[in-house]
């Protein structure tokens, strides 16, 4: 097992959310120097890798007990997918500039959950999820493949 599978193999569940937001920050921030150098076949390639993360993280939404933040995330995604093949298409720096932006803006709130931070309820998720939510409406957004880690995750991340 190499070290990347071994930090993966550790990671809980929301760290794991975090970890495909930083792929997809990395893949964008490639596709920029792929626009800056002319490669059209890299910079295809690296907005592919992006909206295949976005197409598992959409596909991975339990719409059926998410209720409003599940929406709340497809609408995100389905946004973000549409902007990248939009930036890709028109090689356009200030786009993937801008998908950079709106996908940390989100991976920062995914990432102060994942470190159990008390302040992070579901008013710190101010474009995903009203503040109406309860914690385990929000939670119950999560992805179906990280059930197994929710438990756990639920618990040393919600804890007040």
């Amino acid at each position: 097992m190499n070290y990347q599978q071994q930090t993966l193999a550790v990671m809980n569940g929301l760290e794991l959310v975090v970890a495909l937001y930083d792929g997809m920050i990395r893949f964008l921030y490639r596709a920029i120097a792929d626009v800056e150098t002319g490669d059209v076949a890299a910079r295809r390639e690296s907005i592919r890798r992006v909206l295949e993360i976005l197409t598992y993280l959409q596909a991975r939404l339990r719409a059926d007990i998410g209720g409003e933040p599940a929406a709340a995330l497809a609408e995100f995604y389905a946004a973000m997918y549409a902007q990248c093949v939009r930036a890709s298409r028109d090689a356009s720096v200030p786009l993937l500039e801008q998908s950079i932006r709106d996908i940390k803006n989100v991976r920062d709130a995914w990432k102060q959950v994942s470190i159990g931070d008390p302040g992070a309820t579901p008013t710190s998720f101010p474009s995903v999820a009203p503040a109406s939510l309860s914690r385990e409406e929000m939670t119950a957004a999560l992805p179906t493949s990280l059930d197994q880690n929710l438990d756990e995750s639920r618990s040393r991340c919600w804890s007040a």
